[in-house]
């Protein structure tokens, strides 16, 4: 008897030990009244939400997601098949077999439960988020701000809420202290100085609360667990980071990623989507002086391998060098790249020699070398230009934007010049049409220092990076670019600003 006993529990045992075996996972949801044939579960990655599976035949509300290995810890999402999301969950190594119920229609997260005790903490803690936004709308809506009084009422329920949020998630982080989905509260947790010092006028000691705020910003955030890019505070969280929190000056940016990034594995998840962010981001930043941040990342983590596996597409690498190596001659505090250019006085010697008919390199270089004498003597190089400040511009005739730029540009120079300041422009026409620039110069009285690359000498658009126009860079007396890429409704100030900086 005791045999056969021990025989039917080893054939229990195995049988779920293969049915383990054959489904690593199994999500099963009852969503009542779902009006559904099939569903998604997606997973947050940094910026995304990525497929996983797909359940094609929901029968009676049965969603079931299951598959031969394990899923990553992370966020999932159930999606609806019109694609949008119905509720999130969690998924770590405790909760592979996970069972969630609750029932399509406005109650949805109301009634959302599972067979994980650490899930329905989860599910009450989105209930709470919820509840509290649907508060203060209810409040807005009662006052109806209109005056600043009312505003500053809303403004402080808006803190009062925030509060009641930080010490339920302070509490849920403890209860659930070593989960996953305590790691992603965590993220999510704002870190506020409790007990701020008060200065001698009475006021709170903001910069104190600033540096706790900094101090603590990356409190227990593992960076060596890919599970926290599969988290949707996190994208929320670096972008904050960087965006309100460090100095926004590209040295003290770098000197943060950087620190970042060494808490990384490199070739980890985590490490390759953060190196493929940072430089996507710094390369097409609209903050002067930033593709500084972009240059950096090119030399120390693309030129040295350490970014290795990140796309596909190895020509990506070769293609970021590249742009790298094309931006760092040309960075705010680079000296200009020298130019040699033909001012539009001498066009018609220019075009005496063949210059303007030619039509290939090999041409362009016959006639270089057999004008070489005399081409050197009407080159005129940006290094002549003696002035304490140089605005370089590049510009086309028939850019409708340069038609509105050039005459602003115009009338700034003058306004400057009668303010004392030591200004010179250098015009630089980027195409090869010199009736048209001439012209223009002549019916808008362009009265600074003409020019274009009549020799076709510099390749001006490679060398300064003019993939549009107009674009515009400001040097100093010894031609160190102090800024670029700016508008014309910039320039008084950047130049009050050079100034006070002497």
């Amino acid at each position: 008897m005791k045999k056969k006993y021990f025989l039917y529990t080893l054939s229990l045992f195995l049988f779920g030990w293969l049915s383990n075996a054959q489904n690593e996972y199994k999500i099963s949801i009852s969503l009542k009244n779902c009006p559904d044939t099939l569903a998604y579960l997606t997973y947050y990655q940094f910026d995304k939400n990525l497929l996983k599976d797909t359940c094609t035949s929901i029968k009676n509300g049965k969603i079931i997601f299951e598959g031969k290995s394990k899923l990553q810890k992370g966020i999932y999402t159930l999606v609806s098949q019109q694609k949008s999301i119905y509720f999130d969950f969690f998924v770590d190594e405790n909760s592979q077999n996970l069972e969630i119920e609750t029932e399509y229609g406005q109650n949805l997260v109301k009634n959302l439960t599972s067979n994980s005790k650490t899930q329905n903490n989860f599910f009450d803690y989105i209930r709470f988020i919820g509840k509290q936004g649907v508060e203060l709308q209810d409040y807005k809506s009662k006052i109806n701000p209109k005056t600043k009084q009312d505003s500053l009422l809303v403004l402080d329920k808006q803190k009062s809420l925030e509060k009641d949020l930080l010490d339920i998630e302070e509490k849920f982080i403890l209860a659930n202290k070593g989960t996953y989905i305590a790691d992603v509260v965590n993220l999510k947790t704002e870190r506020i100085l409790k007990n701020v010092p008060m200065l001698s006028n009475g006021k709170k000691d903001s910069i104190a609360e600033f540096n706790y705020y900094k101090k603590h910003y990356w409190d227990n955030v593992d960076f060596k667990d890919d599970a926290t890019v599969r988290n949707p505070f996190f994208n929320i969280k670096i972008k904050k980071y960087f965006d309100q929190v460090v100095y926004v000056h590209p040295d003290s940016v770098t000197v943060e990623i950087d620190k970042m990034l060494d808490k990384t594995i490199t070739g980890s998840l985590i490490n390759k989507i953060l190196i493929g962010y940072f430089t996507h981001n710094y390369e097409t930043s609209k903050i002067m002086g930033f593709d500084k941040i972009f240059i950096h990342m090119a030399e120390k983590y693309f030129k040295t391998g350490k970014a290795n596996g990140i796309y596909n597409d190895e020509s990506i690498v070769g293609k970021i060098i590249k742009r790298a190596e094309k931006l760092k001659p040309i960075a705010i505090g680079s000296k200009a790249p020298e130019l040699y250019l033909i001012k539009a006085q001498d066009i018609e010697q220019v075009n005496k020699m063949g210059f303007d008919k030619a039509n290939t390199s090999e041409e362009l270089t016959n006639l270089y070398y057999k004008n070489q004498d005399a081409v050197s003597k009407l080159f005129y190089k940006l290094s002549d230009v003696v002035a304490d400040y140089t605005v370089l511009a590049f510009w086309d005739v028939d850019c409708g934007h340069c038609q509105k730029e050039i005459p602003k540009l115009v009338d700034e120079y003058h306004k400057l010049q009668k303010k004392g300041v030591d200004i010179k422009v250098l015009s630089v026409y980027t195409l090869f049409e010199t009736d048209k620039y001439q012209k223009y110069i002549n019916d808008h009285k362009l009265d600074w220092i003409n020019t274009y690359d009549g020799i076709h000498f510099n390749n001006v658009v490679e060398k300064y990076d003019v993939y549009s126009t107009p674009v515009f860079y400001l040097l100093d007396k010894n031609k160190i670019i102090k800024a670029k890429r700016f508008g014309v409704d910039q320039l008084e100030k950047l130049i009050e600003v050079l100034a006070k900086e002497k």
